[in-house]
């Protein structure tokens, strides 16, 4: 384990693949899927009732993001679909099935895309290329194609940014521009504290690293900040190759509160770390507040962490950019490779193989 965290050599040593550069690019690869999406073909269709986003992992966070971000202003239900197949209630052309694999390999959205296509719904492909894109070629669907050769978790701006422009354009919400353009500004802004080079003493970034150390940790978002609590689990996952959960208030506090009894000789070993926003709903703002001190109070270790934006998609990033960060630097507590995932090469090797 690495105990100096503003030891840059050693930082550079064990991110052998660059995972910190995709994560100090991330603004600019928000901005630019944007404007992406803004360019690629694009029927006008009309007539659509509900979007289903059909991905997993760091192509299916996308949707997420999207459709808590817009879920006051889109005129049409957005759901996210993280299996094989379709639910039953995606049928007709009224219906618009967005399949969203990084790689275009993703086998559950292969099936996804046969069973849009098989019920008459209309079909969005967005993919580097692969199986999906060649399927979307030969059945004359649309697809939005971006180039990146990285892991899908670090491609969020791009699941994020292709979808928003998407449904901007079929009219199903106002002109997010501003918005995302505020985004982009905060993230820059708030990376000038957060990136290695500045010491721990200074770096939220790092000091929250240092508190995930060896405990269990338990992310909380309420409302719109529920992605964000579950990018931070996978992250952690994926990235610091360390046990995580994410939790979601209000309903955590129907259930989850009341799990803080026992064991109590383990309270020492979990964190619980709370996400916040001034744009949150006032009375989960209220939750949180009381969530938390009940379970400090039960000898839990907690911990709020903030937004830094102007307005609400601007906390969105601004959270989800933080987390990444932490997330890295937990990795290299860990003295761990950020980027390989070998335990999921494996499994998908050995599905591929039993196909």
């Amino acid at each position: 384990m690495i105990t100096d965290i503003d030891n840059l050599e050693s930082i550079k040593a064990l991110d052998t693949q660059g995972m910190l550069e995709r994560i100090n690019n991330l603004p600019d690869q928000l901005a630019l899927a944007w404007e992406l999406g803004l360019k690629q073909d694009l029927p006008a269709w009309e007539g659509i009732q509900q979007v289903v986003v059909c991905g997993m992992g760091g192509s299916a966070i996308g949707g997420d993001l999207v459709a808590a971000y817009v879920a006051s202003s889109c005129r049409v239900p957005i759901s996210v679909y993280r299996d094989y197949g379709l639910p039953a209630s995606a049928k007709g052309s009224s219906t618009l099935v967005i399949c969203s694999s990084h790689s275009g390999n993703t086998e559950e959205t292969l099936s996804a895309f046969e069973a849009a296509r098989a019920n008459g719904c209309r079909v969005l492909a967005m993919c580097t290329g692969g199986k999906l894109a060649q399927a979307a070629k030969q059945a004359a669907v649309p697809a939005f194609t971006f180039e990146d050769d990285f892991q899908p978790r670090a491609a969020v701006g791009y699941s994020f940014g292709l979808l928003l422009a998407a449904i901007f354009r079929l009219g199903l919400i106002p002109d997010p521009s501003a918005d995302l353009k505020a985004a982009v500004t905060a993230m820059k802004a708030q990376m000038e504290s957060i990136v290695p080079q500045v010491p721990a003493t200074q770096n939220l970034a790092k000091r929250l690293a240092g508190q995930l150390v060896d405990r269990w940790i338990v992310i909380f978002g309420a409302d719109f900040l529920g992605p964000i609590a579950r990018r931070w689990k996978t992250q952690i996952n994926e990235i610091a190759k360390a046990p995580a959960n994410f939790e979601v208030l209000p309903e955590a506090d129907h259930n989850t509160l009341q799990g803080s009894d026992e064991p109590e000789r383990l309270f020492g070993t979990i964190m619980e770390l709370f996400l916040r926003s001034s744009f949150n709903h006032p009375r989960n703002q209220l939750r949180i507040e009381h969530t938390k001190t009940g379970m400090m109070l039960q000898g839990l270790n907690t911990d709020f962490v903030d937004g830094s934006g102007e307005n609400l998609l601007a906390d969105m990033w601004t959270l989800l950019h933080l987390g990444d960060y932490v997330s890295f630097y937990l990795a290299v507590f860990y003295s761990v490779d950020p980027t390989p995932v070998p335990m999921l090469v494996d499994l998908k090797g050995r599905m591929a193989s039993a196909a």
